[in-house]
């Protein structure tokens, strides 16, 4: 497994990140809270070969770290959510 497969986790699938998918070309995932959104956005551009306009980040209150990851306006976050066996 790559660096870069070990930055993304896992992607959240609950109703408000996929709500965010379809409104604002967002996909949320859970990443290493090690990772910086420079880190993140390289991984999401190089594994789903898209573009990153921008990453946000947080820390949950189980010390998980979610990264809101929003998508050029070319690319569409629901052909990666459908990639990823979310849609």
């Amino acid at each position: 497994m790559s660096e870069l497969h070990k930055v993304i986790i896992k992607p959240i699938q609950s109703e408000k990140a996929l709500s965010l998918i379809e409104e604002q070309n967002t996909i949320v995932f859970i990443v290493d809270r090690k990772a910086g959104k420079h880190d993140v956005k390289r991984a999401v551009e190089e594994i789903f070969e898209v573009k990153v306009s921008e990453v946000r980040t947080t820390i949950t209150p189980r010390g998980l770290k979610k990264a809101y990851v929003k998508l050029s306006p070319e690319y569409k976050a629901s052909e990666v959510a459908t990639r990823l066996g979310m849609l």
